[in-house]
């Protein structure tokens, strides 16, 4: 019985060095953008906690849009991955085109949205109690900060679309290397324009927002150029600008599995910043926790969202190849490697959960106040894993449809109003309210876990 649950539930060597070897890359890459990224956030918090909380709101606005193009790239990677499985190097091309298309699209309504309607978005998160100055400070930094940012949306969108499709081909080793090398140029480019160190201007948080912009073009150049070097690797490359062509009745079909999960992923970055807008209701000093709280949660949640991406690339290449029992076993073997691997690493972040806060130049009430997010966070990281694994699963065939109720629809619909309530009604405390909202992830988990057990998704939707 246990030797059966174990060759069930765990692979053999082989099996772990391929999960591996397609995880690792992108667990380093995001690992070192999340590092820099809080790097980031600790110099500008340095500096003073308005400046911190300005770029905080502001990153937290943008994230929306970073998500939906995340979500039009990943719906067109369906396809790529599937296609690259069968040996369709014209799919993986027709595949690209239509990144490259609604990445356009989504890069210049973004533009557009920011520019229009930036301040008052930004004032849903300065309704708490704070003086009048520390406001208006708040206001100006954000603003200051997201119009730069504005500059570096198309290298972004452009970047998405090319190393999303090298990793949905098998290369996942130069998307690793340009994000690395823009991380770090990030780092440096930081160092030098948020304090002006050696003769540069100190511009503060507009500092961190220059650096963040000149990173994004790096990591562009150098995918872009790796890529059309190596067109001998990657046929889809060649002639990919000639024209705009796609066929017709691919367009459709991308189309209904990409808005739906592009929909998703802006709904659901959407909730999140509505959550952290309630947040936000208990006062000022929990946006600034919040942020801290985040910025190290995203650099120990690397490690599920790599797995997450790895279930995507190897099961839907394993679906394209028509491998379908295949399929479910390794998908069952890496969701149970995800999960087992976030018990370690939120061990190591609730371990933290009292030190990082002191890093920062803030008070010691958010200090505190952080630490109790971060706490919360870890004990919650194996739930996140769970659902973030079945939520890959249900995308790598092509659900996305169902993604978006598993996902977004619920954050919507239940996990913002229960904040809601419970912020308005029953005028909770921010701590337990932080930790309920945590935890009713673990519904989303059993639902996700029922619909991979009835196996709607295992399809091969580029058959034929």
């Amino acid at each position: 019985m246990q030797k059966s649950l174990r060759k069930k539930y765990f692979g053999d060597r082989a099996f772990y060095k391929l999960a591996l070897a397609v995880a690792i890359p992108i667990m380093i890459q995001n690992g070192i953008s999340q590092l820099v990224g809080m790097l980031d956030n600790i110099m500008v918090g340095r500096v003073g906690t308005e400046q911190m909380t300005g770029v905080s709101i502001a990153n937290t606005l943008i994230f929306v849009f970073n998500l939906a193009v995340f979500g039009a790239v990943s719906g067109a990677g369906i396809f790529g991955a599937q296609f690259f499985g069968s040996g369709n190097h014209d799919g993986v091309r027709y595949a690209f085109r239509f990144k490259l298309i609604i990445g356009a699209l989504l890069a210049a309504g973004g533009i557009a949205i920011f520019l229009i309607f930036g301040e008052p978005l930004i004032m849903l998160y300065l309704k708490g109690e704070g003086t009048a100055q520390e406001i208006a400070d708040s206001l100006g930094y954000a603003k200051e900060y997201m119009h730069i940012m504005l500059i570096g949306f198309v290298p972004f969108v452009l970047s998405q679309c090319y190393a999303g499709t090298l990793r949905e081909s098998g290369q996942t080793f130069v998307p690793m290397i340009a994000g690395v090398v823009s991380v770090f140029v990030n780092l440096l480019c930081n160092t030098l324009l948020i304090f002006g160190y050696l003769g540069f201007p100190a511009m503060g948080s507009a500092g961190a927002a220059v650096a963040t912009v000149i990173s994004r073009f790096v990591e562009l150049g150098i995918v872009l150029v790796w890529t059309h070097l190596h067109a001998d690797k990657h046929p889809f490359i060649r002639g990919v600008y000639r024209s705009i062509y796609i066929p017709r009745e691919l367009v459709w079909k991308i189309a209904k599995k990409t808005l739906p999960l592009m929909i998703n992923e802006t709904l659901w970055a959407g909730g999140m910043a509505l959550l952290s807008q309630c947040y936000s209701q208990h006062g000022y000093d929990v946006v600034s926790a919040n942020n801290i709280a985040s910025t190290i949660a995203n650099v120990f949640n690397v490690a599920f969202l790599a797995m997450g991406n790895a279930i995507g690339i190897i099961v839907g290449q394993l679906l394209g190849a028509n491998k379908l029992e295949e399929a479910v076993d390794t998908d069952r073997k890496l969701i149970t490697f995800s999960v087992l691997i976030c018990f370690v690493i939120g061990g190591v972040m609730a371990c933290v959960a009292s030190l990082f806060p002191k890093i920062y130049n803030t008070t010691e009430e958010i200090r505190s106040l952080a630490s109790s997010f971060i706490l919360i966070v870890a004990l919650c990281m194996p739930i996140n894993s769970l659902a973030n694994a079945c939520y890959f699963t249900l995308r790598s065939g092509g659900k996305t449809a169902v993604t978006f109720v598993f996902d977004s629809l619920f954050v919507c619909v239940f996990t913002v109003p229960l904040a809601l309530f419970l912020t308005h009604v029953a005028h909770m405390p921010i701590i337990p309210l932080f930790l309920i909202c945590q935890l009713v992830d673990i519904l989303k988990c059993v639902i996700g876990l029922i619909m991979i057990k009835k196996g709607i998704w295992i399809n091969n939707i580029v058959k034929g």
